[in-house]
């Protein structure tokens, strides 16, 4: 009957603890992008000088590219 009672109550907060684990926020996959688009002219990736079709925005560029825009600004993609 005591084992019982023990199981009672360390069951539960075993799962309480597993899911408070679960939720950390570097153990959610994911990442938030804004849903606009930026009116990028071309970008460059990496240490090429190529001219490549921009992202809509750097959420969805490759991390290391640098977006460049008709105003002669840019915007790099940590």
């Amino acid at each position: 009957m005591a084992a019982t009672n023990k199981l009672s109550v360390i069951l539960p907060l075993l799962v309480i603890a597993a899911t408070l684990v679960a939720l950390q926020p570097e153990n959610v996959a994911g990442k938030v992008c804004p849903q606009f688009c930026l009116d990028a002219e071309y970008m460059t990736c990496g240490s090429s000088d190529e001219r490549l079709n921009p992202s809509c925005n750097c959420c969805l560029a490759p991390q290391g590219c640098t977006l460049y825009f008709s105003d002669g600004t840019s915007q790099y993609c940590a």
